[in-house]
């Protein structure tokens, strides 16, 4: 069998307008290892629990005690997702829960000449952890553009600094991929 690159397309579920990344990853990669590479590439900063389902399926790490769950340190992506438009959800972050559809979209050769893994393109700016899901990131995104808002003052010190909902650098996103733990910060 010949080497191949998986392209896969990531998406924020309910975001509007649509918060995505497409990305380029190894089929061998393990699940815990696309989540640093997807904590990464959509700005997330790796604070809370997280696990993947197929169908009836979880995964995620055996620490974290997720009832019935398969180890996401043991299993690869291409035991999961094994042909084109093969899906699966991504959760982080059990309280706001933020869900990701991850779509299979193209199984490519491999080339060389590609970063893997890799950001082709996407579109958003990642909300802001503990923002109360994507309703309150919404909210909070309307509050943010009036300035005249009665929480305007309260929700931008909250938040400490400028939000930009339509910032993406897949340039900043592929250098960070290039560092260890696809530049997610990982704790043992």
């Amino acid at each position: 069998m010949t080497a191949q690159i998986y392209q896969i397309h990531l998406s924020l579920q309910e975001s509007a307008p649509e918060i995505w990344r497409r990305l380029l990853v190894h089929p061998e990669t393990t699940l815990v290892d696309l989540h640093r590479i997807i904590q990464t590439s959509m700005g997330w900063t790796n604070s809370h629990l997280h696990l993947f389902e197929h169908g009836n399926t979880f995964y995620a790490p055996i620490e974290f005690e997720v009832e019935d769950a398969k180890n996401s340190r043991k299993v690869k992506l291409n035991a999961v997702m094994k042909k084109e438009n093969d899906h699966i959800l991504y959760e982080y972050d059990f309280g706001d829960s933020w869900l990701h559809d991850i779509i299979l979209e193209k199984i490519l050769p491999f080339d060389k000449t590609v970063q893997i893994p890799g950001c082709m393109d996407g579109r958003g700016n990642c909300p802001p952890e503990d923002c109360g899901g994507i309703w309150g990131y919404q909210d909070l995104v309307a509050i943010l553009s009036n300035p005249k808002h009665k929480d305007y003052l309260r929700k931008s010190e909250w938040l400490g600094s400028e939000l930009d909902p339509d910032y993406f650098d897949k340039e900043v996103i592929n250098k960070q991929l290039t560092e260890p733990d696809y530049g997610c910060i990982w704790l043992e």
